[in-house]
């Protein structure tokens, strides 16, 4: 497995990759767990190499006390990596990635998309995503990329933003991976307390509940939602943050046209703010 924290490093040792066949990305943050691994191991399947990066992508953060806390764990990520048989690993620096600074390095925005639900609530968080992404495809020239379904809106974005760009690469949705209790995974669920993490089932508990009271029949989205949200913040430590019913092709509100939908949630405990996602086809007959 080649490690490369430069990207001229990088670059070189994809492009041999791909001179070998198709070559599969999987960016990260880090701090892996068996989601991560599960897009590894989806990429293995869709590609002849995988090359995985690991950066903590500062420009994604609008809050400086969660870049801080964000949790590294490089030396065991690596491992994990290895054992998943992954090819090329690509470790930047800010440094290195922004050699000018975050706020001289020209940046990718998608326009609409990026400014409403998550991109409302966390300002600038789109913005980064897409030009990391953008910067990371640059490097690599991937055939595909493996994303996780519980960033909804993040696999919508840059989906659009391959599109409009004519970016050659496929984006390729992973289902979320879920521990037995319901939890999705997520490099933050280590920030929990054994106790929270025991509790953070009533997060999918609720968002699943609010998918039967839709596919019931229930269309008076906004009684839906209120009464979920006094439930959840009627739990000690819990405080929601976002949640809302879109469609879950143009993620707009839910509308007579709409055959798909999904459920998307952002919400805290304690200090930590989850989030998590369902789609759900809607029958014809209840549009």
């Amino acid at each position: 497995m080649i490690v490369a924290s430069e990207i001229q490093q990088a670059a070189s040792a994809a492009a041999d990759l791909r001179a070998a066949g198709t070559l599969a990305l999987v960016p990260t943050m880090g701090n892996l767990h068996e989601g991560h691994l599960t897009l590894v191991r989806a990429a293995r399947k869709n590609a002849r190499s995988v090359a995985v990066s690991i950066f903590v992508n500062p420009l994604q953060f609008n809050n400086p006390k969660d870049l801080e806390t964000y949790p590294r764990t490089l030396d065991a990520d690596l491992a994990k990596l290895e054992g998943e048989g992954v090819d090329l690993v690509f470790t930047p620096t800010a440094e290195i990635m922004y050699p000018e600074g975050m706020e001289n390095h020209t940046s990718v925005f998608v326009p609409g998309l990026s400014d409403m639900l998550e991109g409302a609530l966390r300002p600038g968080h789109f913005r980064g995503v897409t030009t990391v992404v953008s910067k990371l495809f640059n490097i690599f020239r991937p055939d595909c990329a493996m994303f996780g379904l519980k960033d909804f809106q993040q696999v919508a974005v840059l989906k659009k933003m391959v599109r409009d760009m004519a970016i050659g690469v496929k984006i390729i949705e992973v289902p979320i991976v879920r521990d037995q209790s319901g939890l999705a995974l997520s490099s933050r669920n280590s920030l929990l307390s054994e106790e929270e993490r025991r509790r953070a089932c009533l997060i999918s508990r609720e968002m699943n509940a609010i998918r039967e009271e839709i596919l019931s029949g229930n269309r008076d989205f906004a009684a839906v939602v209120s009464a979920a949200r006094a439930r959840i913040d009627g739990n000690e430590g819990f405080r929601t943050d976002a949640i809302d019913i879109v469609d879950a092709l143009t993620l707009k509100p839910v509308d007579e046209h709409t055959l798909r939908a999904a459920v998307l949630m952002a919400v805290y405990l304690g200090k930590v703010r989850l989030i998590d996602s369902v789609a759900f086809d809607l029958a014809p007959e209840r549009c």
